[in-house]
């Protein structure tokens, strides 16, 4: 199964594309990095929560090959945040994002937005904060 990460919607898919990005299978991939494949299998199809601790995202990320700052190191922790329902730090800290935050989930609720209406409005975003 091929994944998009710049799309993936969950903390598991991230997870999993990369894994198989680094041309692992799940177990292969546990007993190279000394993971329980029960959990990690649990992880990818959404059955146990993503870490929340820098300490088990950084263990992780470096399993798959994540530099930590780097896109894909956001990406992975602002995946693990949002699936507890939470908003990542950089985002609760700047008051002027956190400000617009209702505006914009105004505007995606009222739209009902589809896949290709939401890929459109971040892309959007995207430009605009070039």
């Amino acid at each position: 199964m091929v994944i998009n990460m710049a799309i993936a919607k969950t903390f598991g898919d991230f997870f999993k594309a990369k894994r198989i990005g680094n041309g692992l299978t799940l177990r292969e991939f546990c007993r190279i990095n000394g993971f329980d494949p029960g959990n990690v299998s649990k992880i990818e199809r959404g059955l146990f929560q993503p870490p929340q601790s820098k300490e088990m995202l950084l263990k992780y990320a470096m399993a798959l090959g994540i530099s930590e700052g780097s896109e894909d190191w956001l990406n992975f922790c602002d995946l693990a945040i949002t699936s507890a329902g939470k908003l990542p730090d950089d985002v609760v800290t700047n008051t002027e994002l956190m400000n617009a935050l209702p505006v914009l989930f105004r505007t995606v609720r009222n739209k009902k937005l589809d896949e290709e209406g939401l890929e459109k409005l971040i892309k959007s975003i995207k430009r605009e904060l070039r």
